[in-house]
């Protein structure tokens, strides 16, 4: 977890000591929004989408990503404060000022100088020829998974091997926000792109729904287990969206509800207040297994 740091809230001018939020990379690192303190803090009197996310990039792989807005409840007037980001710097910018006679914060691919005007240290270089290509008989392929004469069919190409996912790094969950993010965060690991959820803070009392290219989820973040009315409802959900539908429980499922789950293979999740999440039943056993 990142250090604390004062945060002033706006409405009643108290200081907060606040720690900003570790996210799990693709990579497996962890990814801390880089907070700007010089920038005073802003009131949240209106959740939208664009509010609710920043764009953060992974110190060790470079990998950009879209993670939740570092927010914190001031402990004093229970005003919920933005806590300001700094913006993503320009690949391939420094704080000396050039880069290969490109200035910094600039990008080879977005300056027009760069690709016009070259370095200082830069001066008119031979072009190097082309190396041949072998000359190969006749009648053989050009390249490989061509066909060998016109009008045999071209080789398949050989598979690219799968790439195992880096282990999940669970959020702690301590309010209904934080299991919402988790499964979130999870569907994401799967390999669901583009994971969304309704605008406003979930409710304790409430099932929240999150929704991806074809996927229809269920975060149930009370302290009662899901029901069979609970499942089937997420099932007709995904059924009318002709997506896959995905349960997440914080109290796990009653018998009724299991049952009908694997009749109707729909994956059921559990997850405890450390925040990783278990597959309950064989349709969530295979979801992890395989991946979106």
């Amino acid at each position: 977890m990142a250090d604390a740091v004062p945060v002033r809230c706006p409405a009643c001018l108290r200081e907060n000591g606040y720690a900003a939020p570790v996210f799990p990379c693709a990579c497996g690192n962890p990814v801390v929004p880089p907070l700007d303190l010089a920038s005073p803090p802003r009131e949240l009197t209106h959740r939208t989408w664009t509010d609710s996310w920043v764009a953060v990039r992974c110190g060790a792989c470079g990998r950009e990503g879209e993670w939740p807005h570092p927010e914190m409840g001031c402990s004093s007037c229970g005003t919920v404060v933005l806590v300001p980001v700094h913006p993503l710097e320009p690949v391939g910018g420094t704080a000396s000022g050039m880069v290969g006679g490109i200035p910094s914060g600039g990008d080879v691919r977005t300056s027009p100088r760069a690709a016009k005007t070259p370095g200082p240290a830069a001066g008119p270089q031979p072009a190097s020829p082309a190396p041949s290509a072998p000359r190969a008989f006749p009648g053989a392929p050009a390249s490989p998974g061509a066909p060998a004469f016109p009008g045999a069919p071209a080789s398949p190409a050989a598979p690219d091997p799968a790439v195992p996912r880096p282990a999940f790094r669970p959020l702690t969950i301590r309010t209904a926000r934080d299991a919402v993010v988790t499964a979130a965060l999870y569907l994401r690991w799967l390999g669901f792109q583009d994971v969304r959820q309704p605008d406003g803070r979930p409710l304790p009392s409430t099932a929240v729904d999150l929704r991806a290219p074809g996927l229809v989820a269920q975060v149930d973040p009370t302290t009662a287990p899901a029901g069979l009315r609970a499942v089937e409802c997420v099932w007709l959900n995904g059924l009318t969206a002709c997506a896959t539908s995905v349960y997440f429980s914080l109290a796990g499922y009653t018998q009724d509800a299991r049952a009908r789950a694997d009749d109707l293979g729909i994956p059921l999740f559990v997850m405890d207040l450390t925040g990783m999440p278990q597959p309950v039943n064989d349709p969530a056993e295979d979801l992890l297994a395989m991946g979106a």
